[in-house]
């Protein structure tokens, strides 16, 4: 029999708040955490902006020793998976260790390291590389680190599907549980690429936007949109199945009623014309429990603020949700964060889960210039009061990764049909 999956916990750090609280806050007050680049010197990049995590000091989460031995996207992933534990309130007095896992995804791992030890190699010689080098770097240290830090026993994987893996992360993380494998697990995703050569690689594939002004810089849907801007931060999850919550009394957020994933097969960097994997991967989300698309409240779209992805986006959901399309709420809160890679999809499903909790749809901030490409229901620049009884995110990556998941409101228990 297949279980059913809640949500119980969720954790953040972000270019707006550096916890849940903060973060939701700054999305409810069109906070842009879009700034000048201050973690290097920018004098000879075409690139000035981007969504850094602000003031942070390693120290004020971890000591000496694990600061020097941890990369910033392992450090960001712990921070916010210690928050969401604390929210859930699993502890190894009410669960079964062995039975909660651990799924977060990152698109680059440990960039800050690679440059620093390859500056390393190459003045000083192979011998002076750090032995730390690899286990600070690959993508999968992430899950690991949080594993040893919460002490969870069960599977801890890293999924590394580009700007997708976040949800793809969240996604497989259900279907483990929804098929009895765990109880409980950690999901979602973290990134910090916001280095010279994350900023230069990013730049020279035409990705990220040279505007200067900040506040017309991620501008999703907006016609004058030329690219977007790196964010960095996590966002997890705790997903848990049912009875196991209820059994703790614990508080339920919302629960995952839908999962659909789909490759382009088309190219490396753009999408499928027309959205078509995109449109596949909501439709599959959509058929796993038969909820029609104008069930769907809200949507929160992909929308990097690229010419290619928000009309693409926007032709995909015409595509999976045909006149409904027309109704349904649509925003991108990348205008606040910018884009987190790897982090966004654990990010923005913590959006759609506190969109459904507090009855509020976030806006599309920044926008000015319609776009007749982009002619859906963005809710630009003010939020509205509305229930939201399902939220839809879709996050979309390189490669031709497509992911989209369903999340309903636990109130009367309205989920599973």
């Amino acid at each position: 029999m297949e279980k059913r999956v809640v949500i119980t916990g969720l954790g953040a750090i972000t270019p707006i708040g550096k916890n849940v609280e903060e973060f939701w806050e700054g999305i409810k007050t069109n906070k842009c955490g879009i700034a000048p680049i201050t973690e290097f010197n920018t004098e000879k990049f075409k690139v000035k902006l981007a969504g850094e995590v602000k003031n942070y000091n390693p120290e004020e989460y971890f000591d000496k020793r694990s600061c020097k031995r941890l990369d910033k996207f392992s450090q960001f992933a712990i921070i916010a998976s210690k928050e969401a534990m604390k929210d859930s309130g699993i502890t190894p007095e009410n669960t079964d260790m062995n039975r909660v896992g651990v799924v977060i995804s990152s698109g680059i791992g440990g960039l800050t390291t690679i440059e620093k030890e390859n500056e390393h190699y190459i003045e000083k010689g192979p011998d002076r590389v750090s032995p730390m080098y690899i286990p600070m770097s690959i993508c999968n240290m992430a899950a690991g680190n949080v594993a040893i830090e919460l002490g969870t026993k069960g599977e801890s994987i890293s999924v590394v599907t580009a700007c997708a893996g976040g949800t793809h992360s969240i996604g497989e993380a259900y279907r483990m549980i929804k098929n009895g494998y765990e109880d409980a697990i950690l999901a979602g995703g973290t990134e910090a690429s916001i280095t010279p050569t994350g900023i230069a690689g990013f730049t020279n594939i035409k990705a990220l936007t040279q505007a200067t002004d900040a506040n017309r810089a991620s501008i999703p849907f907006d016609k004058e949109r030329s690219g977007f801007v790196m964010g960095e931060g996590a966002g997890i999850l705790v997903l848990e199945e049912l009875e196991h919550a209820k059994a703790r009394k614990t508080k339920i957020y919302a629960e995952i009623v839908g999962y659909g994933a789909t490759s382009d097969a088309y190219h490396i960097t753009s999408p499928a014309p027309d959205g078509e994997g995109a449109a596949r991967a909501m439709k599959r989300a959509l058929k796993e429990n038969n909820i029609k698309p104008e069930e769907i409240t809200y949507i929160n779209a992909h929308g990097t603020s690229t010419h290619l992805n928000d009309a693409g986006e926007t032709s995909a959901i015409k595509l999976a949700f045909g006149e409904a399309s027309k109704k349904v709420m649509i925003s991108s809160t990348k205008g606040n964060t910018g884009h987190l890679l790897g982090a966004a999809g654990g990010v923005e499903a913590i959006v759609c889960v506190k969109a459904i909790q507090d009855k509020f749809v976030p806006p599309t901030i920044n926008y000015k210039v319609p776009d007749e490409e982009c002619d859906l229901d963005i809710v630009p620049n003010k939020g509205r009061n509305v229930e939201v009884k399902y939220a839809m995110s879709n996050s979309l990556g390189f490669g031709g990764h497509n992911s989209s998941i369903i999340f309903c409101s636990f109130e009367n228990d309205i989920g599973i049909k």
